[in-house]
């Protein structure tokens, strides 16, 4: 950046330099002082000051509460000289169980609830302490530990990072937006997390499978499922990003659904608005009703009613998986403060070893820290004990010379300490009894000073210490995972059609293509009005909650929702209003059914082939080519058909055949295969589906006859073949029926 001084004294610099240096500065300021959290103590600044300001307050567990009101002024008046409300914010989220895995402030009064964070009270209301966790950050503090800096105005000290003796920064997770970059860790479990770090400190080269083994997942502060499957949280582990799902834990209680937990964050007042606009709007007919029974002894109870115990509780709560926040999805984006002040991305792996690299240096500042002392103390020992000794003539020197302190010095080579210690000493210790007790105290210095000096000589003992210092936190702070990890399939929302109410109806195409449905799978299409020129052309029955098949007379099939069509009550709607058939042609069947129901085709010309309802509907309301037939030459109605069974052919010369229906191909669509042979001029007039306990009925005018298993076998043959001559008077055969 170029500064010039111009003739005036006055510093000039550019615009740009001057923007880039002030954008800069507050980029670095937001990303190191606010937004994220630093990886030794896992505390962003503003967290970590109300943490020291509270036990500088002397608000440990076991204190009296005190009015929040009160820290949040020494946060701002000594620490941190930013706006209350951000920083009790701050403060109440540390409170929250709901928010924090492991909370650092206990709070008295109105703290918020899940349904509304939000709603906490003023702090002027509130009163608040630590918990025994905040002893975790707090207990080494006065130790040598972590360095000093000087508060915003330099009038005090303030610890630039809090000795934590856990991986805080995975315990309570934490979010955070800087300029250009933000955070999202998520929480984990402090027994899991520990096991880990302890498993990293004995063998630093763990196997990635073990470590993953030892932290398998986040833990929420609330429980519910982890459905993210095992290998994508080890990428996401692995990378530093990407997104963890979590869904609520539900089960079936006197035929109703009963959420006892949801997904962290999520709100129960705003799940039971989604659920019940669905329901206002008829968009979950299967549900009746829907109750919130939660109470102090159940936080979470949401009851679902069903209409019937008919209802596929699975699909519904599937379905509320997909459109409520009983299923929610979390960034995670592990980018945090490191040890040389950087921020970065890091692996689960990376954020361990580096805080046992913090944790190493803090426990040998703590026990050098203590070696200095002991030394020091030690050395005032000796000092006293030479007085003990000479106790005669230290009095004398003491009574006589002018300058005691330099006499003390000269007589007994004691060092400035040590005489000002001997100086300060008051008559009543000069007692036998005190030369004995620092001989003790000596004894005890001694053996306290070879122990940390075997302690800081050989880094082996020094991570057996950390590691016993580890698990003793787990046996103070650990507890049970409270989120399951379980492997979901993805959640599905239902179609349209699956939310519709499953009613028996059947539908009615007229001859002049025009369409209807009737509740009821026993209505007599051939019995309704129709207008005039109009009559009866096809039915079928099915449910409402099904897709209709229409075919035309070129081959073409369509598709429509069954539950949209007009009542029977009615004359109906023209088809062409719904659907678009090419010029000329018309309506001639409809299909009813479920789609892996399978249907016999097939035409006058003598060809045909299977397929299944779902490749009879089309999106397209042109429809699609499914049936390939000569001009002039329409497709008989769909005839249900299953994988085994028979074929019945009649033609129009008086031949009846029967084929095994696996003779057939199961095609998509196209012309399909030969049925029967024809003799010139003859066609096919009657096709039918026989199963093995079928009878096949024969129409011909005014005359039946029933054909029973044993006697339609004298017309089995080949597919292509001609069949066998039916007897005389039915060879005019109108209809092949099955009963």
């Amino acid at each position: 950046m170029s500064t010039t001084i111009d003739s005036s004294g006055v510093e000039r610099q550019t615009l740009r330099d001057y923007t880039e240096k002030a954008y800069r500065d507050y980029s670095m300021y937001v990303i190191l002082d606010r937004a994220l959290p630093h990886l030794a103590d896992g505390l962003k600044p503003v967290q970590r000051r109300i943490i020291y300001a509270m036990s500088e307050l002397g608000l440990s567990s076991q204190s009296k509460h005190k009015k929040s009101a009160r820290t949040v002024g020494d946060v701002l008046g000594k620490f941190h000289p930013h706006g209350d409300s951000a920083c009790y914010e701050a403060m109440v989220l540390m409170a929250q169980s709901f928010s924090f895995r492991y909370p650092l402030v206990d709070g008295q009064g109105n703290w918020g609830s899940p349904d509304d964070p939000k709603s906490f009270a003023a702090m002027r209301y509130t009163e608040s302490r630590l918990t025994p966790f905040a002893k975790a950050l707090l207990a080494e503090l006065g130790h040598g530990t972590v360095d000093w800096q000087p508060n915003f105005d330099g009038s005090l000290n303030e610890p630039s990072l809090l000795p934590a003796q856990v991986p805080a920064v995975l315990l309570n997770g934490g979010t955070g937006i800087a300029v250009g970059m933000a955070t999202d860790l998520p929480p984990h479990n402090l027994t899991e997390v520990v096991s880990a770090a302890v498993a990293l400190l004995e063998n630093p080269g763990l196997e990635d499978d073990e470590l993953y083994r030892l932290i398998p997942g986040p833990d929420y502060p609330t429980p519910a499922e982890i459905i993210t499957p095992a290998h994508q949280i080890r990428q996401i582990y692995e990378s530093g990003r990407g997104s963890i799902r979590t869904r609520a834990m539900w089960h079936i209680e006197d035929g109703e659904i009963v959420v006892d937990t949801l997904p962290w964050q999520a709100s129960p007042a705003k799940i039971l608005e989604q659920i019940a606009a669905q329901m206002n709007a008829k968009k979950l007919p299967m549900l009746v009703d829907l109750r919130d029974e939660s109470a102090h002894e159940t936080p979470i109870r949401l009851v679902l009613v069903p209409r019937s115990n008919r209802v596929d509780l699975d699909a519904v709560m599937n379905h509320l998986f997909a459109t409520t926040d009983l299923e929610r999805s979390y960034r995670v984006n592990m980018n945090v403060i490191g040890l040389d002040g950087r921020p970065r991305v890091m692996s689960l792996r990376k954020i361990l070893t580096d805080w046992l690299i913090w944790r190493r240096q803090t426990t040998r500042r703590r026990l050098q820290h203590r070696l200095d002392k002991v030394m020091d103390r030690l050395h005032v020992l000796d000092g006293l004990l030479v007085a003990y000794l000479n106790i005669d003539e230290v009095i004398r020197i003491i009574r006589e010379d002018e300058d005691p302190k330099q006499s003390l010095m000269d007589s007994f080579g004691l060092s400035v300490i040590q005489a000002d210690a001997i100086l300060d000493l008051k008559l009543r210790h000069l007692a036998r009894l005190e030369e004995m007790k620092i001989t003790t105290e000596q004894s005890a210095l001694d053996d306290e000073r070879n122990r940390l000096e075997a302690l800081l000589g050989s880094e082996r003992r020094l991570g057996t210490l950390m590691k016993k210092e580890l698990l003793a936190c787990v046996d103070a702070y650990g507890d049970e995972r409270r989120c399951r990890l379980v492997e979901r399939s993805e959640a599905r929302a239902l179609r349209t059609e699956e939310l519709m109410p499953s009613e028996p109806i059947t539908a009615v195409l007229s001859e002049q293509g025009w369409v209807r449905a009737a509740k009821g799978g026993d209505i007599d299409g051939a019995s309704l009005n129709y207008k005039s020129g109009d009559g009866f052309q096809h039915q079928c029955s099915g449910k409402s909650n099904m897709q209709l098949a229409i075919l035309d007379s070129t081959g073409r099939s369509y598709s429509i929702p069954a539950h949209g069509l007009p009542s029977a009550r009615g004359q109906g709607e023209p088809l062409t209003g719904k659907v678009s058939p090419p010029p000329g042609a018309r309506f001639v069947a409809l299909a009813l059914a479920d789609n892996d129901q399978r249907w016999l085709l097939a035409s006058k010309a003598g060809f045909g082939f299977v397929t299944t309802h779902e490749q009879l509907l089309s999106r397209h309301k042109a429809g699609k080519t499914l049936f390939t037939l000569p001009e002039g030459i329409a497709p008989f109605a769909p005839v249900p058909a299953q994988l085994e069974g028979w074929v019945a052919v009649a033609t129009s010369d008086g031949y009846l055949l029967v084929f095994d229906i696996m003779e057939l191909p199961e095609l998509s669509r196209g012309k399909g295969n030969k049925l029967v042979k024809l003799a010139n001029g003859a066609a096919v007039v009657s096709v039918a589906f026989l199963a093995g306990e079928h009878n096949l009925v024969i129409t011909a005018g005014k005359r039946s006859m029933t054909l029973r298993p044993g006697d339609w076998e004298a017309y089995q043959g080949l597919r292509g073949r001609r069949g066998t001559q039916l007897p005389r008077g039915l060879q005019r055969v109108d209809q092949l029926g099955v009963e």
